[in-house]
């Protein structure tokens, strides 16, 4: 299955009266990579989150974001903790008693003051397996948004490799001609250079000559990777970097077809492979 890189996904759910969401964001990379942001409360579950994630993501920039807001059902007072309220209230007295216009403050500063509130205690065990169940359903999103995506983008390549093999037959159909009409050209050079030619020593050269700017061999192995390429679409593991192989070598090919035309039509028969080889390698670049 082919999968994107690009994706989104979002998920939430209720644990020991703790709203978690998750965000899952997911761009092309040459390689793996993730980052998980996390409220410190939750990092006990970094981990498990990493190991869940690479289990079923192998290519590309992930961003995880995991936050959490505590639920109030007007049942529960609020709160706070006395010794660091007492420590503070104690400082702020001391800095007071130095300053020439002490600021006053309300008990609302003090409430928001780092560490003043206290959260009721929950069982990390279970909002570990809660923090689990959340991830595993963003993984599951964010892999159906890829497959879908990648769904599309094997569409397009195969379809741009079916047109350079259409090109493929078309150049070897038009390459006997091509040869054809360089050894016209060349015997009609020497003529009117020489009034008696040296038969046997220009048709040497005209073999060698032709040998130089045969293409066979370089639409042979075109063809070949066009093949590849379309075989590699239906097999279940990422192929993204396989993909980008066998086009830098389809790309080669062309380089050389290109570099041998020594007719018109090959020349825009390679021009036209190679504009189907990169708009390929943009799509390539996005897939796992």
């Amino acid at each position: 299955m082919i999968r994107s890189m690009t994706a989104f996904a979002n998920s939430e759910t209720v644990s020991n009266m703790i709203t978690l969401n998750c965000e899952l964001r997911s761009v092309n990379h040459r390689y793996y990579d993730v980052s998980i942001k996390l409220p410190e409360r939750l990092k006990f579950a970094e981990d498990d989150i990493r190991n869940l994630l690479g289990k079923q993501i192998k290519r590309g920039k992930i961003e995880c974001l995991i936050s959490y807001k505590l639920q109030n059902n007007g049942t529960e007072d609020l709160l706070v903790n006395q010794a660091m309220l007492s420590r503070l209230l104690e400082t702020t007295a001391k800095i007071e008693q130095q300053m020439h216009k002490p600021q006053s403050f309300t008990a609302l500063d003090v409430l928001n003051f780092p560490g003043v509130q206290q959260e009721a205690s929950t069982d990390n065990a279970l909002l570990k397996q809660a923090i689990t169940t959340l991830t595993e359903q963003a993984v599951q999103q964010i892999v159906t948004a890829r497959e879908r995506e990648g769904e599309q983008l094997g569409v397009l390549i195969k379809r741009r490799c079916l047109r350079m093999r259409d090109y493929v037959v078309e150049a070897q159909q038009r390459m006997p001609l091509v040869l054809e009409l360089i050894v016209k050209r060349l015997r009609e050079r020497v003529s009117a250079i020489i009034n008696k030619p040296d038969n046997d020593r220009l048709e040497q050269e005209i073999v060698i000559l032709t040998q130089k700017l045969d293409v066979d061999e370089e639409l042979d192995r075109l063809d070949t990777h066009i093949s590849e390429v379309l075989r590699v679409l239906n097999i279940d593991e990422p192929i993204g970097r396989r993909l980008d192989f066998l086009l830098q070598e389809m790309n080669r090919e062309t380089n050389t077809l290109g570099a041998k035309s020594a007719d018109i039509e090959m020349t825009r028969i390679s021009i036209e492979l190679k504009v189907l080889i990169e708009q390929m390698r943009e799509q390539v670049q996005n897939i796992e």
